[in-house]
């Protein structure tokens, strides 16, 4: 796969929120998936392109579940944190607007889980008219079986599916 222009593309990093990070997920933990989504959003913040970081939030409830928060470490100044009340974060969460102002075309997907947040998300995406693709080793599901559906059946009919490291930019001019 030929190297990818940053100036058109974004990190979209999905529910790495302490609760659900610690869940028991497959088919690598939460942390693994913390671990290479940072190291990720690192090569993204490097290369001038933008990170952003969905994190949930339920609706309707006074006081958000204890975990409710982004993983510690995970967000830098310049990031983009939005807060979404549905499973996609397309859904009233100024996504699109904050994407499409800035002339992204692509978008990198990382989170948990992989079939609800992550996919839910890329569907819509694709609907809008981005180019996908998943870095499947920055992502779990609830278990291993979930996340297999949507990484070997689903994703590659929306996009394209890569090993976080193979996400390479073009040098800059």
């Amino acid at each position: 796969m030929p190297p990818f222009d940053a100036s058109r593309m974004a990190l979209v990093l999905v529910d790495l929120m302490e609760r659900i990070a610690a869940l028991p997920l497959g088919p690598r933990t939460g942390s693994e998936v913390v671990a290479t989504a940072a190291r990720l959003a690192g090569a993204f913040r490097a290369a001038g392109a933008p990170v952003v970081l969905v994190r949930a939030e339920r609706p309707g409830v006074d006081v958000q579940p204890p975990g409710s928060g982004l993983v510690a470490g995970l967000v830098a100044a310049d990031d983009h944190v939005l807060v979404k009340r549905s499973i996609g974060a397309f859904q009233d969460t100024g996504l699109h607007e904050l994407l499409a102002g800035r002339g992204i075309d692509t978008l990198v997907f990382g989170g948990i889980a992989t079939n609800l947040g992550v996919e839910s998300t890329a569907r819509a995406a694709g609907d809008l008219g981005y180019g996908l693709v998943f870095a499947e080793d920055a992502m779990a599901a609830l278990t291993a079986a979930e996340h297999r559906a949507s990484v070997e059946l689903d994703f590659p009919r929306l996009g394209t599916v890569l090993a976080a490291d193979a996400v390479a930019f073009a040098p800059r001019p």
